[in-house]
């Protein structure tokens, strides 16, 4: 007799069998690519363990140090010439008010911002699967590790959660078509516009997109949903530093200084990527899981806004034109929701082949990264940033005894430590200016006499009892470059002598000083 199955098994014959066939196809595609996650995992947890000692450096101990002033009753601009715009030092006011000025509250803050990121790549990844969420919520945190204690709290950081939170949001319309979507989303990329105005781009290509979607059904009530909560960080923001009194300063900085000048220092001699090679595989994951839902027929809205985000994200980095590594993190952020979309879906295909090149190519970035932090572990331990750091201690060390209350000092640094010496020690500037670059490119430049003669005459007005005077100029000279400044360098001969000659700068105190 024929085996027959029992009456309440729909099934037809040999399903069983391909259902199993199927299942065993499954199996191991999902433990390689939860593999290829678990070595990220390993990967963040060993940096993320490393960086726990990760000190205040570079930028950040000037935004801090901004932040103090504005909190102190400085204002933005008119009192401090910088060139940031008024959300990171809303930032970094919120960080000292609740964490202080040490580099304990920094490294929580800096933690407490990549899980935020991090979490925001989850869930605009969540929908194709939880390796996808995971994996690529742990490419972003790798990617930040690895860079190191410099990278900590950097603007291009500071803005990721804000732009991934306003993809969210239109994805979410597109697939429900709840307004609230479109107003966090809006939000959010408001909010992200306060700290980098590059945002402003995404924000333009999102409405364009709400714009198309809504065409049918009426554009105006989603645009209207999408624009006026978008208008409200930097509105007031806009009114915050009005009411302070910096708005005409402001206004200044941008527009005769940071758009015609600035935005061309420090250009490299040749366009590069930078650590270019990591992108590579980056490049070779993130394409081929598009083409891969392309050609399932699993696109998706969210997909498309990942890709529009990466485009940003190239040009986020191209359009500043500097080649600093930060820059590139908008990029890091889009890319990382689709790099572990399909790997799954392509280890099960019958020719996984090019399943097994994603998952390879994953893990070439994650090997990479760790090298890079590595790297960067050696330059907190023994490189720039442990000299920076004892630079810092040593002017401090120099300062603190040789100062009375309401004593002034004047700093002729960039990133060297100057301004994060002058944050430890609680003393002002007599002058708003937080780095002497300004005053040594397009000399020849009408805005650039203009500020030489603000700081001689700040000098004159309110002669500090010390000027320190950094040996390395940025983006070049040394202690040579006050040649090219023969105002400032009489200024100095005159009134000051020479205190201290320290490891990478000099202490000039005032001659008339007991």
């Amino acid at each position: 007799m024929t085996a027959r199955p029992a009456p309440s098994d729909s099934r037809p014959l040999g399903a069983s069998s391909v259902s199993a066939a199927a299942g065993t196809a499954r199996a191991p595609a999902a433990a390689v690519a939860w593999g290829v996650v678990g070595l990220f995992a390993a990967v963040a947890g060993w940096l993320g363990w490393r960086s726990l000692g990760w000190p205040l450096v570079h930028d950040a101990p000037i935004m801090h140090y901004i932040a103090w002033r504005i909190g102190e009753g400085a204002v933005p601009y008119r009192d401090l010439f910088d060139m940031n715009f008024p959300g990171v030092y809303l930032v970094h006011l919120g960080v000292l008010a609740t964490l202080g000025a040490g580099d304990a509250g920094w490294r929580a803050f800096d933690l407490a911002w990549l899980a935020a990121g991090s979490g925001a790549v989850a869930a605009l990844a969540a929908p194709w699967g939880a390796p996808a969420a995971a994996g690529g919520a742990l490419f972003f945190a790798v990617h930040h590790l690895a860079g190191g204690a410099w990278q900590a709290g950097q603007r291009d950081f500071l803005l990721c959660p804000f732009l991934l939170a306003g993809v969210l949001g239109v994805a979410r319309w597109l697939e429900r078509r709840r307004p609230a979507s479109l107003a966090w989303g809006g939000l959010a990329l408001g909010a992200g516009i306060t700290i980098k105005p590059h945002a402003l781009a995404l924000a333009a290509a999102l409405a364009v997109v709400v714009a198309v979607a809504a065409r049918r059904t009426g554009v105006a009530g989603p645009l209207a949903a999408f624009a006026l909560p978008l208008a409200l960080a930097p509105l007031a923001v806009v009114a915050w530093v009005a009411a302070l009194g910096g708005l005409p300063a402001w206004r200044a900085i941008v527009v005769d200084y940071l758009v015609p000048l600035y935005s061309r220092l420090g250009r490299p001699a040749r366009w590069g990527f930078h650590r270019w090679h990591v992108w590579i595989p980056v490049a070779v994951a993130a394409g081929a899981s598009l083409a891969s839902a392309g050609l399932g027929r699993r696109l998706s809205p969210r997909h498309g806004l990942a890709a529009l985000g990466v485009v940003y994200g190239v040009a986020h980095y191209v359009g500043q034109g500097k080649g600093w590594e930060y820059h590139v993190y908008p990029l890091a952020a889009f890319a990382a929701p689709l790099l572990f979309s399909e790997v799954a879906a392509l280890l099960r295909s019958p020719r996984p082949v090019a399943g097994a090149l994603v998952a390879a190519s994953l893990g070439a970035v994650a090997l990479m990264l760790a090298a890079k932090g590595a790297e960067a572990a050696a330059a907190a331990d023994d490189g720039w940033i442990a000299g920076t750091e004892r630079r810092v201690a040593a002017v401090v060390a120099d300062l603190r005894p040789r100062l009375a209350p309401g004593d002034l000092v004047q700093m002729l640094d960039t990133t060297d430590g100057g301004i994060h010496a002058l944050l430890r020690l609680g003393v002002a500037q007599p002058t708003r200016f937080v780095y002497d670059f300004h005053f040594f490119h397009d000399v020849d430049a009408p805005v650039i006499a203009g500020l030489r003669r603000e700081l001689v005459g700040g000098l004159e007005r309110r002669p500090p009892r010390f000027v320190v005077l950094f040996r390395r100029g940025w983006p070049a000279g040394g202690y040579e470059r006050l040649e090219s400044f023969p105002a400032l360098r009489d200024r100095l001969a005159a009134a000051y002598r020479v205190e201290v000659r320290g490891d990478g700068y000099v202490i000039h105190a005032k001659r008339d000083d007991p």
